[in-house]
C-alpha cells in the first residue's frame, strides 16, 4: 500500500532481485514480496535498469556484473532513510533472487563472473535459446562487449544470508570463487532432477559453498516464478510469437499452489537465518 505506515518494531530486511525479460520488474515479484512483508520482513525490490519492462535491452541485461550494485545501492539508500532507521534490524539483512536475480544473489554472496564463459554464452542456442535468441536478434555480440569489470568482486558484507531460486545463468561463474563464500546460501532448482536445464542447475555450486544448501522443487518449472496466467494467456503468447511455455508448471499443481509452497519455503529459510523475536 502506497505510503503505508510501518508497524512498530524492528524487522529483518530482504533485498529482492527480479529476473529478466517478461518477469523483469519488481511488480512481477509481488506474489512473493507481499506475503514476505505480511510475515514481518521489510522487502526492498529495486528495478534492474534495462532488464525488463518497456525499456528492456539485451545489451544491458547481459551486463550481469552491474546488477549486484543495484542491490547494494538499495541497501545504502535504506540505511540513509530516516523513516527506516528505527525499523531495520541491525545485521539482519538477506538477499533473495529469482532467475537472473538468483545470479545476482550468488554474486552478492561472493560468486564471481568468468568473462570468457559469459562472452561465449550465446555462441550457440543450446544453453538458453530464449535469452540468446533475444541477444542475437538485438545484434549484441557478447565477445565484443566491454568486460573489463565483469569479474569484479560484488560481495556485500552487510548481507548475512542469500537465497537463489532457479538462478540463471549459473554456468558463467568461476566455480572456484564459491569456496570463499562465508555466509549461508540456499539454492533451489525448479523441476524434476535430470530435467533441470544446465544453465540453471546449481547443485555443484551449492556443494562448492562451505555453508551451501541445495534442494529441487519437483512440482514446478522455471516459469512457475511468473504471475498466475489469465485463462487465455498461453494463446496470447503464441500469437505474440513468444515460444516460451510461460503458463506451464509441474504436473498436478496449479501455479497458485506452487507460489504458496515457494512462499512457505522462503519464509522458513529467512526465518531460520534472520528471525528476531519482538
Amino acid at each position: 500500500m502506497l505510503d503505508a505506515p510501518i508497524a512498530h518494531g524492528r524487522y529483518p530486511l530482504i533485498l529482492l532481485s527480479h529476473g529478466a525479460g517478461l518477469g523483469g520488474t519488481p511488480q512481477a515479484m509481488s506474489w512473493i514480496a507481499t506475503p514476505l512483508a505480511k510475515h514481518g520482513f521489510i522487502v526492498a525490490a529495486p528495478l534492474h535498469f534495462g532488464n525488463g519492462g518497456a525499456n528492456r535491452s539485451a545489451a544491458e541485461t547481459m551486463k550481469l556484473w552491474l546488477r549486484p550494485a543495484d542491490i547494494s545501492a538499495t541497501l545504502d539508500a535504506l540505511e540513509k532513510q530516516t523513516v527506516f532507521e528505527d525499523h531495520l534490524e541491525p545485521e539482519k539483512t538477506g538477499v533473495l533472487g529469482l532467475s537472473m536475480g538468483g545470479n545476482t544473489a550468488l554474486a552478492l554472496a561472493g560468486g564471481r563472473i568468468d568473462p570468457i564463459r559469459l562472452g561465449s554464452y550465446c555462441d550457440n542456442d543450446v544453453l538458453n535459446p530464449s535469452l540468446c535468441g533475444w541477444v542475437k536478434q538485438s545484434g549484441v555480440d557478447l565477445h565484443a562487449m566491454y568486460m573489463k569489470l565483469a569479474d569484479r568482486d560484488n560481495r556485500d558484507r552487510r548481507i548475512a544470508f542469500a537465497m537463489a531460486i532457479d538462478p540463471a545463468p549459473v554456468d558463467v561463474f568461476q566455480i572456484e570463487s564459491f569456496s570463499r563464500v562465508s555466509i549461508p546460501v540456499e539454492i533451489v532448482n525448479l523441476g524434476q532432477p535430470g530435467t533441470i536445464p544446465w544453465t540453471v542447475l546449481s547443485s555443484a555450486i551449492a556443494r562448492a559453498i562451505p555453508r551451501g544448501m541445495y534442494s529441487a522443487f519437483r512440482n514446478a518449472s522455471h516459469y512457475s516464478m511468473f504471475g498466475v496466467c489469465k485463462p487465455d494467456a498461453a494463446e496470447m503468447a503464441k500469437s505474440a510469437d513468444i515460444d516460451e511455455p510461460i503458463c506451464s508448471d509441474g504436473d498436478g499443481h496449479s501455479r497458485r499452489e506452487i507460489h504458496q509452497e515457494l512462499v512457505n519455503m522462503v519464509i522458513e529459510a529467512f526465518d531460520q537465518r534472520l528471525k528476531t523475536e519482538h
